[in-house]
């Protein structure tokens, strides 16, 4: 997945400049969205949940410590650590919620950024372009969304 992602931007770059600047670009995305997740099975791969950490805000503590009977500073403790940006992200990936059959053990209270993942339903697509261009080595739903995208 991550050796087809760099090889579909490396071959693409100029394209992908000029896609995040059409002018129907989050409608676009949006509709490939919505396409695309609906042919993929997330739990056949959840290399999000192997390779990429999510930021863990204050309700998401709380909430997912709340639900596994912890202190959220037990919670902390056990599961976080403080990046250099001062967020707060897990100590080790694979994310340890993760199971062997790529189910998540906190689905219901899961972090808000696990519950965005990959952001391409999102509006204003031009201010994380970025974030997409990294989520192509990770995420198989984007490949596919980036490759129609430069069908279209």
């Amino acid at each position: 997945m991550q050796i087809k992602g760099q090889q579909l931007l490396k071959t693409n770059r100029r394209q992908f400049k000029k896609l995040r600047d059409r002018k129907r670009i989050d409608t676009e995305v949006a509709g490939l969205h919505d396409q695309v997740f609906s042919e993929i099975d997330c739990l056949e791969c959840a290399n999000c949940c192997k390779t990429t950490g999510p930021l863990f805000t204050r309700k998401d503590i709380e909430r997912i410590s709340r639900h596994l009977g912890m202190s959220a500073a037990d919670f902390e403790s056990a599961y976080l650590q403080v990046d250099e940006d001062a967020d707060h992200v897990l100590q080790a990936l694979p994310c340890p919620f993760l199971g062997m059959d790529n189910y998540c053990s906190i689905y219901e209270v899961r972090p808000k950024a696990c519950r965005e993942y990959p952001h391409t339903d999102r509006r204003k697509q031009k201010q994380i372009w970025k974030l997409h261009e990294k989520n192509l080595e990770i995420c198989p739903a984007v490949q596919q969304i980036f490759e129609r995208l430069l069908e279209i």
